[in-house]
């Protein structure tokens, strides 16, 4: 077994010493059970044999999208191979030029195979009714060939997109956590419910549905406070958010209210019962645009409101008005104000300011939050909203290194923590390392999740524990043979193929009873 992206040896027959050495490319997004790596390695193998073509390794992006080259780290390997003259191979084998890539300018997939073309490495289309020779006809056909499999990208695109409004249309969530004051239930495709989803939690059925509906009577007495306090009382979401703390009030993720949350409740449709869409497009993965009211879609009355519309809009026009009477100069030099004050710009620094409207209004008012920041001259070198999620990990990591030594002693077996490395010591057999893998959202609104492997202490086994989308608790756990991993680090999607699904686990009760027999064999 081997990681998901990481090179790993054929299975086939060793052919004979005078065949071509060549590598595999294989890719699977979600398009087909007819593109996943099992079927496209059946056709490529049997293709290297007809051809006496030696299959050395096999490069796997599983779970990636073809429409750009973010995230599809063994053709970046493949291609870094090429470029640097590392290169073992004289072929590289694809199941067909839509594997290749559904780049949506087909010129991008000719340059990264001209990279190899012109480095003596010749691309072979195994599925395709074409041969790759460099003849007038497969140039011709390559070319109709790419500008299809970007076609069907743009159509597929499109067909997703009238789908989910047609959902969104009948009342049905898509995606997100429910916030404060609403909670998710699954229902079947009759409408029947089938329970209440917690946080993190997905439906696995394609025909079942998720709807929002009240949550706790305490939580929506609290929204409704917090609208009749901001409407009628005149109170600023800064000064509501100390209230609610003040009387012991937690968000829906446990944490405490802040301006920014509270402005979160009092703009969104779901409270009067509006199921809305489309708020933020990411197309094709080209850009992201946040979209006017206008083009939002939605249902109204959905589901049960929480809080009367009168009240809402009128809570609407007090947060528009704000950011209506700043013409863009003011706007730009509260802007460079927040800037000296802070050293930094975000839209959660800006969301926190009493003094200024919200990110929202930047955007709006100037297309973009990096617009704003250019136009004042400053230039944001990375997120820093990592930096509380990292440190609230680091304050979790004892804990669930704890949870695991109980686990451990609970069936027998012996582990203790070496104070200085931090390995675990099973039985006196092995170690172990704990990795906490922190989630976080791709531009297109995917989850995912770096894992890095411990390559100096080089422990037998890595624990990796994915944590959840709101990195408050894990979520599955990665059980990592040390002679497996070719690569000091892994990233993960929400689905990762074969490959590395064999490693996964719902939770650690394997690993516990690994643990346990070995403490037996070494009592036996």
């Amino acid at each position: 077994m081997t990681s998901r992206w990481a090179t790993h040896s054929d299975t086939s027959d060793t052919p004979p010493e005078t065949d071509v050495p060549a590598v595999a490319y294989v890719r699977m997004s979600t398009d087909h059970q007819k593109y996943s790596t099992e079927n496209q390695l059946d056709i490529i193998r049997n293709y290297a044999t007809a051809r006496s073509l030696q299959i050395l390794r096999v490069f796997e992006d599983s779970g990636r999208s073809g429409l750009r080259m973010d995230g599809r780290e063994a053709l970046q390997n493949l291609l870094s191979e090429v470029r640097t003259g590392q290169a073992d191979f004289k072929a590289i084998l694809v199941y067909d030029v839509s594997r290749w890539g559904r780049f949506q300018d087909a010129d991008e997939g000719a340059y990264h195979e001209h990279v190899c073309s012109r480095a003596g490495i010749r691309v072979h289309y195994c599925g395709e009714q074409f041969e790759n020779d460099g003849s007038i006809g497969s140039n011709l056909l390559k070319t109709v060939k790419r500008v299809m499999a970007g076609e069907y990208s743009r159509e597929l695109s499109v067909k997703v997109f009238a789908g989910q409004c047609r959902l969104v249309e009948l009342g049905y969530r898509q995606g997100g956590a429910a916030g404060y004051g609403l909670r998710r239930v699954l229902i079947d495709e009759h409408g029947n419910p089938k329970g209440e989803l917690s946080r993190g939690e997905q439906k696995s059925l394609q025909t079942d549905r998720v709807v929002l509906v009240p949550g706790p009577r305490q939580e929506q007495d609290v929204v409704r406070r917090l609208y009749r306090m901001f409407v009628e009382d005149g109170r600023s979401e800064r000064e509501i958010a100390d209230t609610l703390n003040a009387e012991g009030h937690l968000t829906d993720l446990g944490r405490p209210w802040t301006r920014t949350s509270v402005h979160q409740v009092l703009t969104n449709e779901k409270y009067i019962g509006n199921n809305v869409y489309n708020k933020v497009s990411f197309k094709l993965k080209q850009r992201r645009v946040v979209n006017p009211r206008g083009m939002w879609i939605r249902a109204e009355g959905a589901y049960p409101a929480i809080v009367e519309e009168a009240l809402f809009l009128r809570a609407r026009e007090i947060v528009d008005a704000r950011g209506q009477h700043f013409t863009d100069a003011e706007l730009l030099e509260a802007l460079r104000g927040v800037l000296k004050q802070k050293g930094i710009l975000s839209g959660l620094i800006i969301d926190e300011q009493d003094n200024l409207p919200s990110s929202s209004a930047f955007r709006n008012r100037f297309g973009s939050l990096l617009r704003a920041y250019q136009m004042i001259g400053y230039e944001p070198e990375r997120d820093y909203r990592y930096v509380e999620i990292n440190r609230a990990l680091r304050q979790a990591h004892p804990g669930i290194v704890a949870q695991i030594l109980d686990g451990v002693a609970e069936r027998g077996g012996q582990a203790v923590q070496d104070p200085d490395t931090d390995l675990l010591r099973i039985n006196g057999e092995f170690t172990a390392s704990v990795v906490l893998a922190r989630c976080f959202e791709t531009q297109g609104g995917s989850q995912r999740w770096r894992i890095r492997l411990d390559t100096g202490l080089v422990p037998d086994i890595t624990i990796a524990v994915r944590m959840d989308e709101l990195n408050q608790a894990p979520l599955d756990y990665y059980l990592l043979p040390s002679i497996d991993m070719t690569i000091a680090r892994l990233r993960l999607a929400e689905q990762n193929g074969l490959s590395l699904d064999a490693y996964r686990f719902d939770t650690l009760d394997y690993f516990y009873a690994l643990a346990g027999r070995a403490q037996i064999t070494e009592a036996a």
